[in-house]
């Protein structure tokens, strides 16, 4: 069985984020302990799984070393990017796939840019949990948002050094599981978007889904996407996530949906001998 590692929202190798691809035959899911040890096993912050439907979608689904979640934007892109490579994007570009969020939309341009269409989660004004202040090394934010759904929760900082320079307490923050369902993202404006070429910069730390810092997190900006809008006054923004790899995310809100637009790379396609086992009866 194949499987690739492919880096998300770059178009140089070695930046972006990193997720494990493994394109499946039709029919059912492999035994659920198997996907859970190769996702352990590849140890990224998410390994993709997509089977052919017979109405023409793609089943997908994502796993942490952990646990599976429920969203996932760079091993979408990146799953995107896979099936592209082996010309397996219908003609008019669009990929639609069935997963636990419901259903997503890939669009794939001429010139191999990837927009994701997923559903928007709007923050909303929350309370700081105990503890965060110390978790992140700063209690000096402007604004703390819930993401229903989605988990997260949206710190925003003064300004772009704030971010940059955060050192946070991981073994501070993984305790704070119970009171974070997902992750914590801090936030602030871009310091130059006009020389930069981004309006906003975000950090996002995996405090519940057992993974410290994600260099690119397209989940967070269907939060970090309509927060954006509203202090900007434009739908048509990117994002950067100032990660130690780094990695751009274009955004634009239409309704209820956030588009994020990005490139990929794949940086290794290899074989796996450990074959897949049958589902469990």
């Amino acid at each position: 069985m194949r499987i690739r590692v492919i880096d998300a929202f770059t178009d140089v190798p070695f930046a972006g984020n990193p997720a494990a691809v493994c394109l499946l035959p039709a029919g059912p899911w492999p035994d659920g302990a198997w996907m859970r040890g190769l996702a352990a096993e590849m140890n990224l912050s998410e390994t993709a799984f997509a089977r052919p439907l017979e109405n023409g979608r793609w089943a997908l689904r994502w796993l942490t070393p952990a646990v599976e979640v429920d969203l996932c934007g760079h091993a979408t892109l990146a799953t995107t990017h896979a099936l592209l490579s082996d010309g397996l994007v219908p003609d008019g570009g669009q990929l639609v796939f069935e997963s636990n969020s419901g259903i997503l939309r890939a669009e794939v341009a001429p010139d191999g840019m990837i927009t994701l269409d997923f559903p928007v989660n709007l923050p909303t004004p929350a309370v700081a949990p105990a503890g965060l202040a110390a978790a992140l090394g700063t209690g000096d934010w402007k604004d703390v948002r819930a993401t229903g759904a989605l988990g997260d929760l949206v710190v925003e900082l003064a300004d772009e050094a704030a971010v940059r320079e955060l050192v946070p307490d991981h073994t501070r923050l993984a305790a704070m599981g119970a009171a974070v369902a997902r992750g914590v993202v801090v936030t602030a404006p871009a310091a130059a978007p006009e020389e930069s070429g981004y309006d906003f910069v975000s950090r996002w730390f995996g405090v519940g889904v057992d993974v410290g810092e994600d260099p690119v997190t397209g989940s967070a900006h269907t939060a970090l996407a309509p927060l954006w809008a509203e202090r900007l006054g434009r739908k048509e923004l990117t994002g950067r996530q100032v990660s130690p790899r780094g990695g751009s995310v274009r955004v634009g809100l239409r309704g209820d949906r956030v588009l994020l637009s990005g490139r990929a790379v794949t940086v290794w396609d290899g074989t796996l001998t450990a074959a897949a086992a049958p589902p469990s009866r």
